[in-house]
């Protein structure tokens, strides 16, 4: 997630992470409520607990790999020294992004990534992909600065150079997509060029449609399409005329068939797929219903039975006691 993205929260108070930022220029000297730092030749490492040091490093040694891996999907080398800033605290990250949604965002004016650590679990691969996604911002925006990067094409990139990860905490579950394709209910791309819907689903269906977007046009035209799509933007195409001159189709024409392959391929079996343990539910309800009125017909059965043989029982005695008084 980047700037751009974070003002649909109406958040003034990101103004403070400007100041956080000027703090990387004053000297670390370890006090109480001072930002403290580690830089290399490649970037600047933020961080406000002592305790984080570890994990500030390890940013620094993995960051060189995943800039590489970054260069190697885009084609691009960064060209700028970026500043990341890991924050301790759940709380503050939160006044900072202005939303518990999500776990990190990027600044591209300021090459400035802020992740809140305290939802990375410690874990390497968690930082490494949340890393490589938020300098994808901004290396899109370092490159693509004449024309306005459309931010579904932004997020989308972010979300296919990172296999899928996005920076929301929302659960992965339930699949928004797929829902509103079958209600014929998704979000016009238009829409989605400068902000992403405030409310909380709405958010999540814009970050899926994102990457399912740019999904289907390496799908249909290639990693050269999407990559020469970038690269015309970077000369200064506007969106549109690059997506006509790269894929020889208009935006809309884009669109309009990424739709249709939405709905052609197998939308109702991915809706059956997320919905698996629900549809699951039901069928055992309905099948401990079905064994409900079997086992009731089944007994009023064997109950028509018994009555059925207490009146031959009944029957017999009276055809046999003549006989033996005859006798």
């Amino acid at each position: 997630m980047e700037w751009t993205c974070l003002r649909r929260f109406g958040c003034k108070k990101i103004f403070l992470l400007s100041l956080a930022f000027l703090l990387l220029f004053c000297p670390a000297t370890g006090s109480a409520g001072q930002l403290r730092q580690i830089r290399t030749n490649d970037l600047a490492v933020l961080f406000d607990i002592p305790v984080m040091k570890k994990a500030a490093s390890e940013v620094a040694k993995i960051y060189p790999a995943v800039r590489a891996e970054l260069s190697a999907a885009i084609g691009w080398e960064p060209g700028f020294y970026p500043t990341v800033y890991l924050v301790g605290s759940a709380e503050t990250f939160q006044r900072m992004a202005g939303t518990h949604l999500i776990t990190a965002f990027a600044i591209p004016k300021k090459n400035l990534i802020v992740i809140d650590h305290t939802r990375m679990n410690l874990h390497p691969i968690t930082l490494s992909v949340t890393l490589k996604h938020e300098l994808c911002h901004l290396l899109l925006h370092h490159h693509i600065n004449t024309v306005r990067l459309p931010r579904w094409l932004d997020e989308g990139v972010a979300q296919w150079v990172s296999d899928g990860f996005s920076e929301l905490t929302l659960p992965k579950k339930k699949q928004f997509l797929q829902a509103a394709v079958l209600s014929d209910d998704t979000i016009r791309l238009s829409r989605l060029s400068v902000r992403f819907p405030d409310s909380r689903d709405g958010l999540l269906l814009a970050y899926e449609e994102s990457r399912s977007v740019v999904d289907y046009i390496v799908m249909t035209f290639g990693r050269d399409g999407l990559l020469q799509t970038l690269n015309l933007m970077r000369q200064g195409y506007e969106t549109d005329e690059a997506i006509r001159e790269a894929l020889s189709v208009s935006l809309t024409d884009l669109e309009r068939q990424w739709h249709l392959h939405l709905r052609k391929t197998g939308t109702w079996l991915l809706y059956i797929a997320v919905h698996i343990y629900e549809i699951l539910f039901f069928m055992a309800a309905l099948l401990t219903v079905y064994g409900f009125f079997r086992l009731t017909l089944k007994k009023q059965r064997y109950q028509d039975d018994d009555d059925d043989e207490d009146e031959n029982d009944d029957l017999s005695q009276e055809e046999i006691l003549p006989a033996e008084e005859s006798r």
